[in-house]
C-alpha cells in the first residue's frame, strides 16, 4: 500500500508545480481577495480540478469514468482537445477536432505496444480545425498498458509533452489505486467464501443428527432446532454485502449456540453481556461467529466438566469493545502466532487468521485481534470495532418474496 501512496505523492507534485507555474505566468501585483496570491490561487485551482477528476478514475478506466473525468483533465492541461482511450477504442473525446478519432487510434499502436509516449503531427483537411498536433502518453498499471491519454493542440510544444506525461502518470496512479481497491474487494470476498467453506461439515451433520433425535421424542423441540438451523445457515450463506451489524452477528451466534447446546446440554454455559448502544455498530460479515466457534471447540476440548464462555460487548467511546472468553484448553502462544501468520492450519479451520486478516484490511493493523492465552489457561479474544469507518456500512437487506 505504501508504494501506491508514494506513487500518488510523486504524481501530485507535478500538479502542484503546474499550478505554481500557471500562477507565475498569470501573476498580477494585486491580490485576489480572500483567495491569496495569484500563485496560491492557481495552485488551489489545480488541486481542486485534480480532486474532481480523481473519484471517477478510482473506479477504473471505462467509457463512463473517462467521460466524467476528461473535461477536468483537459482543464489541467489547458489544451484544445483531450481524449482517453482503451487499448482498442477511444473512450471519450473532449473538445474540438473529434474527427481525428480514427487517426489517433491508428497512430496508437506503437505507444500502446512499447508503453512510451509520442508526439506527432495530425493530418487535417478542415481549414478551421485548431487541432494540428497530438501528444500520446500511455496509461500503465503494474507495467501493463490499459490505454492512453492524448492531448491535442494547435502546435508542437515541449511544455505540453512534459505536462501531458505528468498528468498521465497521475491518472495511472489513480488507476493503480482502483486496481488495488478491486483486488481488496476480491480478497475480502475470497476470505468470506473461505469462511463459509469452513463451516464444519461435522457441525452441520451433528446439528441434523441432534434434530433427528428429537423428531420422535420431542417433535416441538425438533421443530424449534430446525428453525434455528435454517436461520443460521441462511445468515451464513447470504449473498448481499461484506458488512453487517453487531446485532445481526449476535443473532446468528445465538442460533449457532442453540444448536450446540442441544448437543452438549449442561456441558456448555454461555453468558452474554451486551450494551444496547453498540448493537447498530457495523463490522465485517462473519467476523465474530468464527471466534465463538473457536471458543466452543477449545472450551470443550479435553474437558469432562462444564465449559464457560462469556461474550461481552461494551461502549468504549469511539469504539465498541467485544470480548469472547472461554475457560478451556487454551493454546501455546507460539503456535497461535504461527496460526495467525498462516504458517500452520490446524484441523478445524482457519477462522482466527481469517478474521484477523479481514479486520486488518478493513480497519488497519491497530485493530487486529488481541488474543490472550496459554496452555490450560483458556483463551480471551478482544475485538475493537470503530463505530465509524469510511466505506464500512451494512448492505440493505433484500426484500423477501
Amino acid at each position: 500500500m505504501s508504494g501506491f501512496l508514494a506513487g500518488l505523492c510523486v504524481a501530485v507534485l507535478p500538479l502542484l508545480a503546474a499550478g505554481f507555474w500557471l500562477g507565475r505566468r498569470t501573476a498580477r501585483p494585486e491580490s485576489l481577495g480572500g483567495l491569496g496570491t495569484p500563485v496560491e490561487h492557481a495552485t488551489f485551482q489545480t488541486l481542486h480540478t485534480a480532486s474532481l477528476a480523481a473519484p471517477p478514475l478510482r473506479a477504473g478506466l471505462t467509457e463512463e469514468t473517462a467521460r466524467r473525468s476528461a473535461r477536468k483533465l483537459r482543464s489541467l492541461l489547458g489544451t484544445d482537445a483531450l481524449c482517453l482511450t482503451g487499448t482498442k477504442e477511444v473512450l471519450v473525446w473532449d473538445g474540438v477536432g473529434a474527427h481525428h478519432r480514427t487517426e489517433i487510434m491508428e497512430r496508437l499502436a506503437g505507444p500502446l505496444e512499447t508503453g512510451r509516449g509520442e508526439a506527432f503531427r495530425l493530418t487535417c483537411d478542415t481549414p478551421d480545425c485548431s487541432v494540428r498536433w497530438a501528444v500520446v502518453t500511455p496509461l500503465t498499471v503494474d507495467d501493463r498498458v490499459h490505454g492512453a491519454l492524448v492531448a491535442c493542440a494547435p502546435r508542437e510544444s515541449a511544455v505540453l509533452v512534459r505536462a501531458a506525461g505528468e498528468v498521465a502518470r497521475w491518472v495511472s496512479v489513480q488507476l493503480e489505486l482502483a486496481d488495488l481497491d478491486q483486488s481488496r474487494t476480491r480478497l475480502i470476498e475470497a476470505e468470506i467464501k473461505a469462511l463459509r467453506a469452513q463451516i464444519s461439515p461435522h457441525f452441520i451433520f451433528n446439528s441434523l443428527a441432534v434434530i433427528a433425535s428429537f423428531v420422535r421424542t420431542d417433535p416441538e423441540r425438533a421443530r424449534e432446532l430446525l428453525l434455528e438451523f435454517a436461520d443460521f445457515t441462511r445468515y451464513s450463506f447470504r449473498r448481499h454485502g461484506d458488512f453487517t451489524t453487531l446485532a445481526d452477528e449476535l443473532h446468528a451466534i445465538d442460533h449457532y449456540l442453540a444448536l450446540v447446546r442441544a448437543r452438549f446440554g449442561d456441558r456448555l454455559a454461555v453468558t452474554l453481556q451486551i450494551a444496547p448502544e453498540v448493537l447498530p455498530v457495523t463490522l465485517p460479515f462473519l467476523c465474530l461467529q468464527p471466534l465463538v466457534e473457536n471458543a466452543v471447540k477449545h472450551g470443550l476440548e479435553g474437558k469432562s466438566d462444564q465449559c464457560h464462555i462469556q461474550i461481552t460487548a461494551q461502549d468504549a467511546g469511539a469504539e465498541a469493545l467485544v470480548v469472547i472468553e472461554d475457560d478451556g484448553a487454551g493454546m501455546d502462544p507460539a503456535l497461535l502466532r504461527r496460526i495467525l501468520a498462516r504458517e500452520v492450519s490446524p484441523s478445524g479451520g482457519i477462522g482466527l487468521s481469517n478474521v484477523d486478516d479481514r479486520l486488518r484490511q478493513v480497519y488497519g493493523d491497530e485493530h487486529a485481534l488481541v488474543i490472550e492465552t496459554a496452555v490450560g489457561a483458556g483463551m480471551k479474544i478482544t475485538v475493537r470495532l470503530p463505530k465509524y469507518q469510511p466505506g464500512v456500512h451494512p448492505a440493505a437487506r433484500p426484500a423477501r418474496a
